[in-house]
């Protein structure tokens, strides 16, 4: 009898990477595409079709799902959370991909540990507190903290 469960194992794979990129394992990366000189660390997983810029560093335990674009010279702390799929029908859009949303992360952006990143644009040069949770556009190069996110 096969045993009731089925193991996935992380991969590394179909990626598009620029020169001296480095991923440190485990992380699960899929048709994504990654420029010069980044880095992504360790139980990371990053989705299809997500591009980061040159000299972008992804740090520990962050998800960037599908739809997410990041500039370049850019800083992703430990534990951040991109969201793509806002509930807008009540619940989890499931397969249904048309309910979810992009978004845009300008250059030399900074977004600090344990930071929720919902689908937004945020511009050039803002940096984002830890644990901040971004709900709108970020237009204003500044410092935002807390839940919603607002300017220091």
């Amino acid at each position: 009898m096969p045993p009731p469960y089925h193991i996935k194992q992380t991969s590394i794979r179909d990626i598009t990477c620029g020169k001296n990129v480095v991923i440190v394992e485990p992380a699960n990366l899929y048709e994504c595409k990654l420029g010069d000189d980044c880095f992504v660390g360790p139980f990371t997983e990053i989705q299809k079709g997500v591009e980061i810029g040159n000299r972008t560093r992804v740090q520990s335990h962050s998800f960037i799902c599908e739809l997410v674009t990041i500039g370049e010279d850019c800083f992703v702390g430990h534990g951040v959370m991109f969201i793509n799929d806002t509930f807008s029908s009540g619940g989890p859009a499931g397969g249904d991909r048309s309910q979810w949303k992009s978004t845009q992360i300008g250059n030399h952006v900074s977004i600090g540990s344990n930071a929720t990143i919902l689908p937004v644009s945020i511009c050039d040069g803002a940096v984002i507190g830890a644990g901040a949770v971004v709900t709108k556009d970020i237009t204003e190069k500044g410092v935002y903290v807390g839940n919603p996110a607002r300017k220091l």
